[in-house]
């Protein structure tokens, strides 16, 4: 008799371990969603034709598998009997994915800095000569004089890039994600979000784009991911390509309940599960032989029987960033694109801007006619996301939508990027428990790891389930990993945790 998987969970994560399922193994997944959406924070939200991508989403990855799992899929959709049954792709070609260009700048000083900084003369005509000379000076000292123990975040910066280009260009924007002194968070969220990134790599990077060819390979196997060119993007946004992962698990004999939010687990005997979730208002459940956790690591442990006391109060203690996105239609930005790069209506060409300036509470914008044209319903205007980054008890969180919209349109304005008076229309989204963070109880994390690892076929897959700040690609290795292990009867589950860290790093430390 076959198996089953329960599946928490339709973001990246659990879609691909129930695609994988299907592809490779007998067992079939049961996928439960609590919102009436596919792709979890990876989905498309659809505002008057008007799609906003929460928190945008690169397809872009080192691993090769990933890669080649987009490509594949990329394929699949293309084909003529899918593209013809399903008219909400909306396509006038037969791609799903587009190549675009990648540009992130950093706005500071009401002017536009390379991300990473280069040192080019657009940087030093912002800055001045005094400044890029003490930046030089306090980048050298940092390799003269780094400091051995590394304990915080700051630290971590201050030893890559010297204090006074952390303070320039990382300090103010990473204290509004984290809503923590860089002093108070952990050296590891470096380790892991910047990894390979540093002075000589950005300056060697900025040498070599003086000659690069314009034919830039999609892999790019050789830069930092902060570094690369060009990436792979859904035309309609990253929620297309998930709604597309959905539909092939449900025509190859996989389940999604939707609006159907996990609610217990027990572990049986047998070591099988009894999964309890609430649809309707009514609890329902299931059994399956194995589970998929993609939902946050606290609210797994409150929702399991028997579990010791200790374990709950570390998975409580493990707190998550919530994410606030307010979608801004405009006539026209007031600020010019005065890059080389061409654009429509003399657009600037950037994906994200991130926002260093210390007098506003914005910590990033999205311009989603880059990401892709098709994600505005009409190309001559200019689609905006302006991204806030906040706790769950925090007065952002529980202002009225209204009332924030408005706040974000006056700070946008003071910037000098709108004008109110081209404003045409508005709307607010807001997730919950987007970053996980790395302070709190998160120290101890490993004891929860080890309990609810040590049930054989209970998985933690994808970036809550882990409580890791994985991108997309990331979560998806993850899942893949996991349903490997359970086709060659790998017990040891390592190998799940091992996909995106910094090995180095972790080598390096343990040698203090």
């Amino acid at each position: 008799m076959s198996k089953t998987a329960i599946i928490i969970g339709a973001g990246p994560a659990g879609l691909t371990a129930a695609l994988e399922l299907l592809r490779h193994t007998d067992i079939k997944p049961i996928v439960l969603e609590k919102t009436s959406d596919i792709g979890g924070i990876s989905k498309t939200v659809n505002y008057k034709g008007n799609r906003i991508d929460i928190g945008g989403h690169r397809f872009f990855s080192k691993s090769d598998v990933i890669m080649n799992y987009w490509q594949d899929l990329f394929e699949l959709a293309k084909a003529p009997e899918n593209v013809a049954k399903n008219e909400k792709w909306d396509l006038d070609e037969d791609e799903v994915f587009i190549e675009r260009d990648r540009l992130s700048r950093i706005y500071y000083l009401r002017k536009f800095f390379d991300y990473p900084v280069s040192l080019n003369s657009n940087t030093i005509k912002n800055l001045g000569l005094i400044r890029i000379a003490k930046i030089g000076f306090s980048y050298m000292w940092s390799k003269v004089f780094p400091i051995r123990n590394e304990k915080s975040l700051e630290d971590f910066f201050i030893n890559r890039f010297g204090k006074v280009l952390y303070r320039t260009f990382f300090k103010d924007y990473t204290e509004k994600v984290w809503g923590k002194s860089c002093t108070e968070l952990s050296a590891e969220w470096g380790a892991q979000r910047i990894k390979g990134l540093s002075v000589t790599k950005v300056i060697l990077h900025y040498i070599k784009s003086l000659f690069k060819s314009k034919n830039v390979d999609i892999k790019q196997k050789d830069k930092e991911t902060s570094l690369i060119d060009r990436f792979l993007y859904p035309k309609l946004g990253p929620g297309q390509l998930w709604e597309f992962v959905a539909e092939q698990i449900r025509n190859n004999g996989g389940e999604i309940y939707m609006r159907s939010e996990f609610s217990g687990l027990e572990i049986n005997s047998d070591n099988t599960f009894s999964v309890e979730y609430i649809h309707e208002g009514r609890t329902e459940s299931v059994s399956g032989d194995i589970v998929f956790s993609t939902t946050s690591v606290k609210n797994l442990v409150n929702a399991t029987k028997d579990v010791p006391e200790n374990v709950k109060q570390i998975a409580n203690g493990l707190l998550h960033r919530n994410f606030i996105t307010v979608g801004l239609l405009l006539k026209k930005l007031s600020i010019e694109n005065k890059t080389k790069i061409q654009t429509i209506n003399n657009l600037v060409p950037d994906n994200w801007i991130y926002m260093q300036e210390s007098d506003v509470k914005m910590g990033r914008i999205q311009i989603f006619n880059n990401w892709s044209p098709f994600m505005v319903k009409d190309e001559s205007n200019v689609w905006v996301g302006l991204e806030y980054f906040c706790d769950p008890d925090d007065e952002m969180w529980r202002t009225p939508d209204e009332e924030f919209i408005e706040m974000a349109k006056v700070e946008l304005e003071k910037v000098g990027i709108i004008s109110q008076n081209d404003i045409l229309d508005a709307t607010i989204i807001k997730m919950e428990d987007t970053y996980p963070v790395y302070f709190g109880a998160y120290e101890q994390f490993d004891i929860v790891r080890e309990y609810l690892d040590k049930f054989e076929n209970l998985y933690l897959i994808g970036r809550s389930g882990m409580h890791r700040y994985n991108n997309s690609d990331h979560s998806m290795l993850t899942a893949i990993t996991a349903v490997h292990n359970i086709i060659d009867g790998r017990k040891d589950k390592s190998n799940i945790w091992e996909v995106n860290t910094e090995k180095d790093y972790h080598e390096e430390k343990s040698k203090d």
